[in-house]
């Protein structure tokens, strides 16, 4: 059996993920691929560190040049994180005429175009599968089984950091900080969360998924992108009385060529799949106009199931079943889709506000919402000092601007403190 030598760039979490399933599953690898697969090279920082694999002599490298200029390295494999150096590693590859496979959605966000354009130029194939959901093959579902569709949205669970912390805060009762400080304690949040709990990471996945599905340049800075840092026990006791679970959601939809792109925290109904969507699974529906809706679920992270679509990409190129082009984000005649203003967005939302107990604060606030063409649904009033009182409304699907100039227009009243939350709902519709 013929042979193929590759090289790691990184050997954290993802890459000895890698190397355990080459290395445990080598036999059906081979039966597969039709090859027999050697990491030839690792690229680490520092080739003493001590690992707790034991790695053959000679594999560990601290410079890249040995990887680029070897020739018989036939396939890269990205998982250095970042962007710059990343993206300088897998041009430089591809120019030396090697097939790439990255995990990385930082770089394939912000340079899939300038990636592709050049394994088109230089022949080689690009694969990206664990860029967006760890192990759930979710890339493949949108470029082969879903192509006889006109996919229609995608919302997703697709940050597994903040699924884990307001799982935790729903069913332990957790605050935000003692969720997140045991994320971090459990490997599942970087000791800088910031890309995970303000929705970074979601935002550079959902821009890959839309670029995918509609077939249009997505701009990851045209998402509209709020964070789960404000979530408090107060609002998931409240969404619980309402009959819903809070949940980090990433939503991509299209209507009449417009594309409606947006991630945040989200009011989704308790008996809906989704909501029981728990720790640091992934979960991906999506809704195509000829099959309907489907929904993928997983592991979205860890060394494992994101190393199985690593090596499941590898493979995919032995196989070289696929052109490069066949593998693209976008199609070379895509169409321009225009990326809605968040204020033109509609949703039912949730809002809460802190306000003095006097007489008239709610007929007063139901008069706004009404003069802006808000529908109130539901409302339910607590007291919870002598002198303030905190009101929760859940309205019909209303304009985002509408609600805005309400909140406006509600602040001038004399006996409200504070918009205290707002967070939208998704019916799923």
């Amino acid at each position: 059996m013929e042979k193929v030598k590759i090289a790691i760039l990184g050997f954290g979490n993802v890459g000895t993920g890698v190397w355990k399933i080459l290395l445990e599953n080598k036999k059906e690898i081979m039966k597969r691929s039709n090859y027999e697969i050697e990491v030839s090279k690792i690229l680490v920082q520092n080739i003493d560190k001590k690992r707790d694999i034991e790695l053959p002599s000679g594999v560990l490298t601290d410079n890249i040049n040995d990887i680029i200029n070897d020739d018989s390295i036939k396939i890269v494999v990205e998982l250095v994180g970042g962007r710059e150096e990343a993206m300088e590693y897998m041009i430089r590859a591809m120019k030396a005429k090697k097939h790439v496979v990255t995990a990385n959605k930082l770089v394939i966000a912000n340079y899939g175009k300038e990636l592709f354009e050049t394994a088109d130029q230089e022949d080689v194939l690009f694969y990206y599968e664990a860029s967006v959901a760890g192990g759930i093959p979710i890339i493949r579902e949108i470029k082969e089984s879903l192509t006889a569709n006109r996919i229609e949205q995608i919302i997703g669970i697709i940050n597994g950091t903040t699924n884990y912390i307001l799982s935790k805060m729903t069913t332990d009762g957790s605050s935000f900080d003692e969720a997140l400080k045991e994320a971090q304690d459990l490997g599942f949040a970087e000791a800088d969360p910031t890309s995970d709990v303000d929705g970074y990471d979601a935002v550079y996945k959902l821009a890959i998924m839309a670029s995918l599905s509609f077939g249009t340049d997505v701009d990851h800075d045209s998402i509209y992108r709020e964070g789960i840092r404000n979530i408090s026990d107060i609002d998931i006791e409240y969404a619980k009385k309402f009959g819903y679970t809070i949940k980090l959601l990433a939503i991509a939809k299209e209507e009449n060529n417009k594309l409606e792109l947006r991630v945040h925290p989200t009011l989704v109904p308790s008996n809906h799949p989704m909501a029981n969507v728990n720790d640091a699974f992934n979960a991906i529906l999506i809704k195509g106009n000829a099959v309907g809706e489907l929904m993928l679920y997983g592991k979205g992270a860890g060394d494992l199931p994101t190393g199985s679509a690593v090596v499941g990409d590898i493979i995919s190129i032995l196989r070289n079943n696929v052109k490069p082009s066949d593998l693209k984000i976008l199609n070379d005649e895509k169409d321009f889709k225009e990326v809605k203003k968040w204020e033109e967005n509609e949703s039912e939302f949730y809002i809460r506000l802190d306000f003095k107990d006097k007489a008239g604060v709610l007929g007063d606030t139901a008069k706004i919402f009404g003069k802006n063409n808000v529908s109130i649904v539901s409302i339910t009033q607590e007291v919870e000092h002598q002198d303030h009182a905190t009101l929760a409304f859940i309205t019909h699907k209303s304009v985002e601007k509408n609600i805005r100039h309400s909140l406006e227009q509600i602040m001038e009243l004399e006996n409200i403190n504070k918009v205290e939350s707002i967070i939208r709902i998704e019916s799923f519709k």
